[in-house]
């Protein structure tokens, strides 16, 4: 199954690339690795403002952070002109503004990891990752998800 019909089994339609919101480009790619730079968590085009463990609970941490990996998917198909080309997300690093005592930022990232290995399979969605709990996020999002992918 092709990633356009997988995308379309699961319901998803890829944004397109947002607009920088300040000095940085949405993706560069160097061999075959692609970086994508933090895209924030949104719901219903604006930013997904809150704080996990006070405004925010998990489960809705983890809508967020699959909101942003869809976001980041949407990007990655402009950095690579199809998504099939992608050999395998290498890293995932999520950054989940989250109160000093909240200690969940691995579970809300599932969010976006889980829906990696659903769209590219397990082997090539599997990836390192790192989830950090943060005081503020750009915009107060409540989560930022950067990406680097290799393709062939």
């Amino acid at each position: 199954m092709s990633i356009n019909d997988k995308l379309k089994s699961l319901g998803i339609t890829l944004p397109p690339v947002s607009t920088p919101a300040a000095a940085y480009v949405p993706f560069v790619q160097t061999g075959k690795l692609v970086f994508l730079s933090g895209h924030i968590a949104k719901k219903d085009g604006k930013p997904w403002v809150g704080q996990l463990g006070a405004a925010i609970a998990t489960e809705e941490g983890q809508q967020a952070a699959r909101a942003t990996a869809i976001d980041l998917l949407g990007t990655l198909q402009a950095a690579t002109g199809d998504l099939n080309k992608v050999k395998r997300i290498v890293k995932v690093m999520s950054l989940v503004n989250s109160t000093a005592g909240y200690t969940e930022q691995h579970l809300v990232t599932n969010g976006a990891s889980e829906l990696f290995a659903e769209v590219f399979g397990p082997e090539k969605g599997a990836h390192a990752r790192s989830a950090f709990g943060v005081a503020q996020l750009p915009f107060g999002t409540c989560v930022e998800i950067e990406l680097i992918a290799e393709v062939e």
